[in-house]
This record gives C-alpha cells, structure tokens and sequence, in this order.
C-alpha cells in the first residue's frame, strides 16, 4: 500500500464513523481523527523505541503529510 493510499484509507474510515446509522461526518473531523491515529501510531516509538522500524516511523509520517494535503 503506498503512503497516499494509506492516508485516503484512514481518513475514509473516519468519515462515516457509525456504520449502522451509515452518518457520514465533516472531512475536516476526519483528517484530524486520522492524524490523531497516525500521531498514536508514531508515539509508540517514544514508549519503547524498538518496536517501530525506521522504515515504518518514516511511512506514517508521509501518511502525515498526505492527510494534511488532502
């Protein structure tokens, strides 16, 4: 999966947020739930720097940025 597709796919998942009321809400709300998962992502590595590889600390924060862009 690349870093743009990843960042639409987060950003879907948070527009329609209940699933059995199928409500949909403001892409606004949903890029700043998206960056909030990504920013939760991303502190892991300040518990134990270990666990995320380089390579993967590098693709979430590209996912970052293309959510912003979005």
């Amino acid at each position: 999966m690349t870093v743009i597709e990843k960042a639409e796919e987060l950003v879907l998942k948070y527009l329609r947020i209940d699933n059995n009321t199928k409500e949909w809400i403001n892409i606004h709300i949903a890029k700043q739930c998206a960056l909030i998962a990504v920013d939760e992502i991303l502190n892991i590595d300040n518990i134990k720097p270990y666990v995320l590889h380089k390579e993967i600390i590098e693709f979430y924060q590209e996912v970052k940025q293309e959510i912003e862009k979005l």
